[in-house]
């Protein structure tokens, strides 16, 4: 954090618990020198990244904090359903919320079941012990209905934070598309409402050309992570498509840019991260939200590097644009509504387009194996391991499924279980 500014006064006005907060920091603080700042070789635009991560409860809070005096609105959201475009078609400000980690757990429990997944506990966790700005600066929430937990919890959470739900269903069938269709005209009633601006064509237009291009640039970082040696690590790359939910779009596309133009360098000179004959492993499954690094951390402390992720913080939530040509507000949302409706979360039956997705994802970052994310409890991801596991077989491509939370209990289980599946790989052959 900048030592320069008191950001406290700002803290308290929204209602953190000081005391806690001061001590939240200092822990991530240290875990984020020990995960990041300790790595070898990094690519120096990672500097940008690290300071936004130094400022991620600083300058960025006292951003919004700024833009809400100026009668801008910041919805906050939990899921990529929730379609950044029309947030900033009224001039808004679309952020991700406060999860990732084992924070606040006991008072989450006073509200929620124990054998809930750690992402919705993370997140009531952080509002209730009074340590997510993002949720005292945002003036609405938005949830989804991506699963039977996260629908029932954003009712209770509609008790601390004006909570808005949408609809997603779970079969892409012509009903379900129209069904969709209608839940993106009701949020942009909402968005219009809250904000008192409204949605016309232009301001879609300019909306999705701000967030194609960040998906623009994240994709050119994923390509660049199919080079032999990879050019970055694995926890550098999700840091990046963790602050991608939290950063203004488009200075962080610039900087993502600004890091790909470096890194092909690195790919024409050959340096990378790892060596050639390292490891390389895509993951797969459950999101990872910030500050949520603990296994990648074990992948790459263990030899391997990550060249990829199908997630949504990942590959998944930025595959595709929305189709860039004239025409009226109607067909915008339609557009829009399209595209959000390809992402294969793991919500939707059947779903064989995310099988695809992996195995093609593994070929295409030439991955030796895969590991399959799932957190504890999250009943479509940890189902759906076995069709993945199924179609890698097909392909002999190795797969290790983990199953998880957010605390560091299992860790070294987990460093035994990485440690063990990557002996088994088969050895990459040296460069010729």
């Amino acid at each position: 954090m900048n030592e320069t500014i008191d950001y406290r006064p700002m803290w308290k006005a929204l209602g953190l618990n000081l005391e806690a907060h001061d001590g939240l920091l200092a822990a991530l603080g240290q875990a984020y020198r020990d995960i990041y700042l300790s790595q070898e070789d990094r690519p120096d635009g990672m500097g940008y990244f690290d300071f936004v991560i130094s400022e991620i409860h600083g300058l960025r809070i006292q951003e919004l904090v700024d833009a809400r005096q100026e009668g801008r609105k910041v919805i906050g959201t939990f899921c990529l359903y929730v379609p950044e475009e029309l947030v900033l078609a009224v001039d808004g400000i679309c952020i991700g919320l406060c999860a990732g980690a084992d924070i606040g757990t006991e008072e989450a429990e006073k509200v929620l079941p124990r054998n809930t997944c750690a992402l919705i506990k993370s997140f009531f966790g952080f509002t209730l012990s009074g340590l997510c700005p993002y949720v005292s600066a945002a003036d609405l929430v938005v949830g989804e209905t991506t699963c039977d937990g996260k629908k029932k919890a954003y009712e209770i959470f509609d008790d601390y934070k004006p909570t808005f739900v949408i609809e997603v269903p779970h079969m892409k069938t012509a009903a379900g598309r129209a069904l969709w269709r209608s839940e993106l005209e009701r949020l942009a009633r909402k968005l219009e409402e809250v904000s008192g601006r409204q949605i016309t064509a232009e301001s879609l237009r300019e909306g999705v050309r701000i967030v194609n291009a960040k998906r623009a640039a994240l994709h050119r970082l994923n390509e660049l992570r199919s080079a032999n040696p990879a050019p970055i690590s694995g926890r550098d790359a999700l840091l990046i498509n963790q602050i991608a939910f939290y950063d203004d779009p488009q200075r962080f596309t610039q900087q993502v840019n600004a890091l790909c133009d470096e890194l092909e360098q690195r790919v024409q000179q050959g340096q990378g991260v790892a060596g050639e004959q390292a490891p390389r492993l895509l993951v797969s499954g459950c999101p990872m939200a910030a500050p949520n690094w603990k296994l990648p951390f074990v992948i790459e402390k263990s030899g391997a590097v990550i060249v990829g992720e199908e997630s949504c913080v990942g590959e998944r939530g930025t595959r595709n644009l929305v189709t860039e040509t004239d025409g009226d507000r109607e067909s915008w949302l339609d557009r829009i509504a399209d595209r959000y409706l390809d992402i294969d979360c793991a919500c939707f039956t059947p779903n064989p387009e995310r099988l695809d997705h992996i195995a093609a994802m593994a070929q295409r970052y030439r991955a030796d194996g895969v590991v399959h994310y799932a957190l504890q409890f999250c009943a479509p991801y940890t189902i759906e391991a076995r069709h993945v596991e199924r179609r890698l077989s097909e392909r002999k491509i190795p797969l290790l499924r983990i199953e998880t939370d957010y605390s560091m209990e299992d860790l070294p289980q987990l460093e035994t279980r990485v440690q063990a599946f990557l002996e088994m790989l088969p050895r990459r052959a040296a460069a010729v």
